[in-house]
């Protein structure tokens, strides 16, 4: 097959803020993904989608597959917009479709759907002016996020607040600074732990992936902050966390946290891949936080082949999975 493999390029420009590229891809990350593909007999080719001429591309050149990593350029849709090409031009892609990207990058809209499926998702409130009364059901501690980014961008340890205070400044902040609304929810205390999804031909559940921030505290980070992800392994910023694949659960645990993700992958509408965080509070309820369509694929660092290094598999069968899951599903 001819395949294409679509994702924005990890760029320095000191014009933008420090965390503008943290969802885009190092070119370590492109050349693995490249290589897998290379490996299993295709012809690939890189497109950064900030190319001005993304849509003559396509038109223009033999396409039989798009590999998709893309978050997309500007706006609230952005993780759409290369497959709402790919779709007009019916160019097969892997991985979710525009619907379910769109959603999904939609941190308040997809915790609606968790909660009309009675998924466990922390209690939360949508602010858009700022200025809106804060719902008296919610509880300190509170987590404050940008409601449309990944990467954990605009996240770091002032996002927790104790306080009407404290919430309404980093409220007011991050609409400014990122220019939407910001999503409060309520802080869970308890267990990070990641699960990664896998589809070729059946459903394949990875292996859960525990991270434990006890050796952070000097860091004053103690969650997945963007410090915390930019800076993983850093000693001298004391961003040590330690993994665990599989996690640190009994089995009955383990069961009822991969169901939880097993049932946001399907309520979202994803297809191929995805990584779904929860927080397993004290008392053993598995809180889903966010769900990623477009997991990294970083072949060192990332967390979904974490996952799938614990379950056997190597960097080259993940990359086939997925674009095999997407040829099914191109044929069927």
């Amino acid at each position: 097959m001819n395949i294409v493999l679509a994702g924005n390029l990890k760029k320095k420009d000191s014009t933008k803020p420090e965390d503008y590229f943290s969802e885009f891809d190092s070119s370590e990350t492109i050349d693995a993904i490249m290589s897998a593909i290379r490996n299993k007999g295709h012809n690939v080719e890189f497109i950064d989608v900030e190319y001005p001429h993304l849509f003559s591309y396509f038109k223009k050149n033999r396409v039989d597959m798009v590999f998709n990593i893309a978050e997309g350029r500007y706006g609230k849709f952005r993780e759409s917009e290369v497959p709402a090409v790919l779709d007009y031009l019916k160019i097969p892609y892997t991985g979710s479709n525009t619907f379910s990207l769109a959603l999904a990058l939609n941190k308040y809209l997809t915790k609606k759907v968790l909660r009309a499926e009675q998924i466990p998702t922390p209690n939360f409130q949508l602010f858009v002016k700022g200025s809106e009364e804060l719902d008296p059901k919610l509880t300190f501690p509170m987590i404050v996020k940008p409601n449309r980014e990944g990467s954990a961008k605009g996240i770091n340890r002032t996002n927790v607040v104790f306080s009407k205070e404290e919430l309404y400044n980093k409220v007011k902040d991050i609409i400014s600074n990122y220019r939407q609304e910001a999503l409060v929810e309520e802080f869970i205390e308890g267990k990070e732990l990641t699960i990664g999804i896998l589809e070729n031909g059946k459903t394949t559940i990875l292996p859960i992936l525990e991270i434990d921030f006890t050796d952070c505290k000097n860091s004053g980070e103690f969650f997945y902050s963007w410090r915390m992800k930019e800076f993983q392994g850093n000693k001298e910023l004391g961003l040590v966390p330690k993994f665990y694949c599989p996690a640190r659960l009994d089995k009955e645990t383990e069961r009822m946290v991969k169901e939880t993700a097993l049932k946001t992958h399907h309520a979202v509408g994803c297809l191929d891949i995805s990584r779904t965080d929860i927080r397993l509070s004290s008392d053993n309820v598995p809180y889903v936080l966010e769900i990623n369509p477009l997991p990294g694929l970083n072949p060192k660092e990332s967390n979904f082949p974490i996952m799938a290094y614990a379950a056997g598999m190597s960097y080259d069968d993940i990359i086939d999975s997925v674009l095999m899951s997407a040829h099914k599903r191109m044929k069927g």
